[in-house]
């Protein structure tokens, strides 16, 4: 992590315009502001450390610039939305070891770096398309993620509290400390990595896998034979990232940063903005057009090349290689018919984005049950759909965003080792969207491992 000191990243505001976005259209903000706590809570978090430092911004900023070259790949996942409750240190090994079990394959598969980012410490809200909730002729808020509301379907529960930013701050604090953690003190060893992954590939359901995994397994020892202990065979850099929805808590994490004079927002590595918050003229994309963060935006099937070139010239005006990730949200029947019009048009305009895909968001549906869910051949379609285009064009397919959970939840349909609606009932434990668990990450990470490899 960096050397930076706290107190080289001010509080002060500066001439940024980081307040700009107040006099704008801002969507999805809870109605907090008149709450006797709201200006104590925003002092509390203006005074409090940062989350991140700038220094560990600039480097995740310069490794999605490899991303964006080419010569790199980036794996995110998580949580849909995280909860308090499960900030335990269970629950948080249970994504990191996940997501390095997907990375190592990865990187396996692209015969190149994987920047890993945790869904985490930050992603306490959602947007949701309706503001109220009605249950059997009673209406209340929507539940908007812990960091507003709560889940419970109460009045008291259901009020947007702003002391709920505190909570998610120190959260996202506790969960920052276990992902470093972890990540640097032997959970993330390679090999013991490698081995959690020989434990999935001899579930027969898996076994078409193996394969692989004893390619992976040849090379570790290959490297232990020839002496090769090195740092980067027992460390990892993790990064984190959220979506940047709740403007009043990420302008109060923003920092100067005394070497640059420049503002960060400290409250994760990578923010991005959501399909329903990226009016070009709008708050969040005029907030974050502000920071040095990498940034990035979902793009969904309406999205035209218009858009995303204007997107481009507000949050990435420098067309600094690393500063813009589109994360592209169609839905597996839209993808190859409408990303490639929005590749070919940023091709032409010579700007270096990050191409990543997110096959969650846009294959959601409801079944009998009531249940939200996705099913995992549609997750994995789209996923092919995302290669296809890019290969076509010649451009980089340069990454994957998934929500999942290292635990062994029953959210998502289908699978080797398949999920089935009856298993909702008794396994179903999202507060929000649904999860692609532990089997089912690591089986996407294979296949999108042996699609690398045949690049």
């Amino acid at each position: 992590m960096s050397n930076m000191n706290v107190d080289q990243l001010q509080t002060n505001p500066s001439d940024h315009g980081l307040d700009e976005w107040r006099e704008l259209k801002a969507d999805q903000q809870p109605n907090w502001s008149e709450h006797p706590d709201f200006q104590s809570v925003i002092s509390d978090l203006n005074s409090l450390p940062p989350l991140v430092f700038a220094g560990e911004v600039d480097r995740m900023r310069s490794r999605l610039a490899e991303v964006a070259e080419g010569r790199a790949f980036l794996l995110q996942g998580g949580d849909c939305a995280e909860t308090f409750a499960d900030a335990t240190a269970d629950k948080i090994s249970g994504r990191i070891k996940t997501l390095l079990q997907m990375a190592v394959v990865l990187t396996y598969g692209a015969s190149m770096p994987v920047v890993k980012m945790g869904r985490m410490a930050g992603q306490f809200s959602k947007p949701r398309s309706s503001n109220m909730e009605k249950r059997d002729g009673v209406e209340l808020p929507s539940f908007r993620g812990e960091m507003v509301n709560g889940f419970e379907f109460t009045e008291a529960s259901r009020a947007h509290d702003p002391n709920r930013m505190v909570k998610g701050y120190h959260t996202s604090a506790s969960t920052l400390n276990l992902a470093r953690s972890f990540t640097t003190g032997g959970f993330a060893d390679l090999r013991s990595v490698n081995q959690w992954n020989r434990g999935f590939t001899q579930n027969p359901a898996h076994s078409r896998y193996e394969s692989l995994a004893n390619d992976i397994d040849r090379a570790l020892k290959f490297m232990e034979a020839c002496g090769a202990d090195f740092d980067a065979l027992k460390t990892t850099e993790l990064y984190v990232g959220h979506e940047g929805l709740l403007l009043d808590y990420e302008r109060a994490l923003t920092r100067i940063d005394s070497r640059t004079n420049l503002p960060y927002d400290t409250s994760g590595h990578f923010i991005w903005i959501g399909e329903r918050t990226r009016g070009l003229e709008d708050a969040h994309v005029n907030f974050l057009s502000k920071v040095r963060n990498p940034i990035g935006v979902k793009l969904g099937p309406t999205t035209t090349v218009d858009e995303a070139l204007t997107l481009i010239d507000k949050l990435d005006p420098q067309r600094e290689p690393g500063r813009l990730t589109f994360i592209t949200r169609m839905g597996a029947e839209k993808i190859r018919d409408n990303l490639p019009a929005l590749v070919e048009g940023v091709q032409s305009s010579g700007a270096k984005v990050v191409w990543v895909t997110d096959p969650m968001h846009g294959n959601t549906i409801s079944v009998p049950s009531g249940f939200k869910t996705r099913r995992f051949n549609d997750v994995i379609d789209e996923v092919r759909g995302f290669f296809e285009v890019h290969e076509s064009l010649g451009s980089f397919p340069g990454g994957l965003h998934v929500e999942m959970t290292g635990d062994d939840v029953a959210e998502c349909l289908g699978g080797s080792d398949p999920i089935n609606e009856e298993a909702f009932a008794d396994h179903y434990e999202s507060l929000c969207d649904p999860r692609l668990n532990h089997r089912q990450s690591l089986e996407i990470a294979f296949m999108v491992a042996e699609y690398l490899q045949r690049r």
